[in-house]
């Protein structure tokens, strides 16, 4: 890596993974620049490994060399580089509160969610019940949803925002006829409009996975 690229950080995705997905979507909204490197999961690159012994997405190495390895201080990193858009003030009014729901989000709720997903690997009744846990905390999110603005971070899209509806839209995923027929309105809403949204767009495009040698690739572009 010239002299030139190492100006920005280093930041190891996988383009499906919600953690990694989240982290994109806080980068892009603080307009922060960062060095892409797509991986697969199933053939990770000894460099990824080597920054990272955990080797899991995503991971940001900055040019000093320090890492930051969770997707939630990787959005708060970014957020508090710069935050145009207002996504951190959630967590400025109210951190005890944004902690509690992303410890419950990250925890609980996705360990249900990944019991769901992949139901084949466990007893028939752990899927059921894992979805049914999962729907629960789904209709206490409609409810904040419909007792407050549409949004969970305040009057507008924000940070929780940002690190929930990747989960929801991967729940949503495993059986979407299933999903779609709950009543939850307002979740149902809040997920559409992330969907069709310009933020989701922006972190989605498909890149080529990373490999030594390979041009840098600037995010956001």
């Amino acid at each position: 890596m010239t002299g030139q690229q190492q100006i920005y950080p280093v930041l190891w995705s996988f383009r499906r993974c919600p953690y990694a997905m989240r982290a994109r979507l806080a980068i892009a909204a603080g307009r922060s620049r960062v060095w892409l490197r797509e991986i697969l999961l199933r053939d990770k690159p000894d460099a990824f490994i080597a920054a990272s012994p955990k080797a899991t997405v995503p991971v940001l190495v900055l040019p000093d060399g320090a890492v930051i390895e969770e997707s939630r201080d990787i959005m708060i990193w970014a957020l508090q580089n710069s935050d145009p858009q207002g996504w951190l003030s959630v967590w400025q009014n109210d951190q005890p509160f944004c902690t509690r729901f992303l410890d419950h989000l990250d925890g609980p709720f996705k360990q249900h969610l990944d019991h769901y997903k992949y139901a084949s690997r466990f007893a028939a009744e752990v899927g059921e019940e894992s979805r049914r846990m999962g729907a629960e905390f789904l209709a206490e999110i409609d409810q904040k949803l419909a007792a407050g603005s549409g949004f969970l971070s305040g009057a507008g899209f924000g940070l929780l925002d940002a690190a929930t509806l990747p989960f929801v839209r991967q729940f949503r995923g495993v059986d979407a006829n299933w999903f779609d027929r709950r009543d939850w309105p307002a979740l149902h809403h809040w997920l559409g409009m992330f969907l069709a949204s310009e933020h989701f767009a922006a972190v989605m495009h498909k890149y080529p996975p990373w490999h030594v040698g390979d041009s840098a690739l600037l995010f956001p572009a």
